[in-house]
């Protein structure tokens, strides 16, 4: 079952779902495809579980790194950082199969199969997010759902730039740019500013009573 599963993730992340075939996955372990059937029902059952240990191995490594990592900023940055280089380890193969695939309402149908997956993979920055605006370091004045694709779409976009030109990216320094224009966005309003936005707010309603009277 191991070769099966290494040698499908293979074969997914060079031809993709619709020209992947079990056949070429049984030939190149020199196994019939019956063997193959042995194990999973179809071609979406070893796709799915190939796309499952994939996220699992994804979601294991930034759980060992994070605590690694002490202020908000820094796990903010390593989680963008392991995201970018373990969704492109493979090449950009597994990348466009998840992405694709894994929003998918057609003949794979493995979008509402991937769904939960997405969900384990998410947590740990919604865990952060959540931890962050609790110390007061990320802005609490936008909801939760709202912040989690202002850090995953540019991210999104990224890879799929990558996918379409196949131009090798320096993760390690965009990682650390898109950090620094995320965390523009993400972090708490300073002390100062809240207490000027506070003064304006103030010095506005004695004007609006000084205009009344």
């Amino acid at each position: 079952m191991r070769d099966i599963v290494r040698v499908g993730r293979e074969v997914f992340s060079e031809r993709g779902y619709e020209r992947a075939t079990t056949t070429e996955i049984a030939q190149r372990l020199g196994i019939s495809e019956a063997t193959v059937f042995t194990y999973f029902r179809g071609k979406r059952e070893l796709c799915l579980r190939v796309i499952t240990e994939w996220y699992d191995e994804i979601i294991a490594a930034i759980a060992a790194g994070l605590p690694r990592h002490k202020s908000v900023r820094a796990q903010l940055e390593f989680i963008v950082a392991t995201h970018l280089r373990l969704f492109l380890v493979h090449g950009t193969g597994m990348c466009a199969l998840v992405l694709s695939e894994g929003r998918s309402k057609g003949p794979s149908d493995l979008g509402d199969a991937v769904l939960p997956l997405q969900r384990r993979y998410t947590a740990p920055l919604m865990d952060l997010l959540a931890r962050g605006q609790a110390s007061g370091e990320i802005r609490a004045d936008v909801p939760l759902r709202l912040l989690r694709p202002l850090v995953f779409g540019p991210m999104e976009h990224i890879l799929w730039e990558a996918v379409a030109t196949q131009r090798r990216i320096d993760i390690d320094a965009t990682a650390s740019t898109m950090t620094e224009l995320l965390w523009n966005a993400l972090r708490a309003p300073s002390a100062e500013l809240a207490a000027l936005r506070a003064m304006r707010s103030e010095l506005g309603a004695v004007l609006d009573r000084a205009q009344a009277g």
